[in-house]
């Protein structure tokens, strides 16, 4: 039962990250800021979902269920390292695109 509303909660507060980046990605104005909305959320999204998926999946020796979660955490560390690398590229390639970004005069003073 506690494994369960653990597993859950894992579950939800991973949608719910990844609802706010794909939420952010539509929301912000130029690329960069774009690909920092995918680029923090996705990863923690993504991590949260697999984690209790690994809880749901159980830790038993005996039934096999343990290679399950240890392929789930697998793909996690795999995220884990790749999702930063991927959108780094991306926003370099933008860089080097000379895509410039938005700006905004927030302060209206004299500077």
């Amino acid at each position: 039962m506690v494994w369960d509303v653990l597993s859950w909660l894992s579950i939800l507060g991973g949608l719910f990250f990844i609802l706010v980046g794909g939420i952010g990605v539509l929301r912000f104005p130029d690329v960069y800021t774009r690909l920092h909305a995918a680029g923090m959320t996705d990863t923690m999204g993504a991590g949260l979902v697999l984690v209790g998926l690994s809880i749901q999946s159980g830790l038993s020796i005996q039934s096999g269920e343990w290679l399950i979660t240890v392929r789930l955490l697998m793909i996690w560390a795999f995220l884990l390292f790749t999702s930063p690398i991927a959108t780094h590229a991306l926003a370099r390639a933008a860089l080097h695109g000379k895509v410039e970004p938005i700006r905004v005069d927030v302060g209206g003073g004299d500077a």
